[in-house]
């Protein structure tokens, strides 16, 4: 069974009122566990347990795969797009910790890929999230 396919089968009945949010600027309805996916073991919830990536290996077969990697390229563009906002005013405080966290672990699972770096440089000051370092660096 395909690790992934819990992404897809969540994504698809909202992806286009996710992008419309982040393209407006602010999220109103809850999809950050799917769409912004951290590492399993930051969140305590169960959706966050589910949705939570198990590994960097995993985190690049997402940023690798045709459409979740494509799809969080999309959104994490459209959030760039906004420089007259904070993370929190787009996300609210609590999902704006989640979208650094996802954000850190895409940068530190493609390194080549400069749109994770460009989002921690625009919306944290360059600061990566350390827990996410922190639990890359276990073995």
């Amino acid at each position: 069974m395909d690790s992934l396919q819990r992404f897809l089968d969540a994504q698809a009945p909202v992806y286009t009122e996710v992008l419309a949010e982040l393209r407006a600027g602010r999220k109103t309805s809850h999809w950050m566990w799917f769409i912004f996916p951290q590492l399993r073991g930051l969140g305590r919830s169960s959706m966050a347990q589910h949705y939570g990536l198990a590994s960097r290996v995993e985190a690049l077969a997402y940023l690798q795969h045709p459409v979740l990697g494509a799809r969080l390229k999309e959104c994490m563009g459209c959030l760039l797009a906004h420089q007259d906002l904070s993370a929190e005013d787009i996300l609210g405080d609590i999902d704006a910790m989640k979208l650094r966290s996802c954000a850190t672990l895409f940068a530190a699972a493609a390194p080549q890929e400069p749109l994770f770096q460009r989002v921690v440089a625009q919306f944290y000051a360059g600061q990566p999230c350390h827990r996410t370092l922190d639990l890359l660096d276990r073995p």
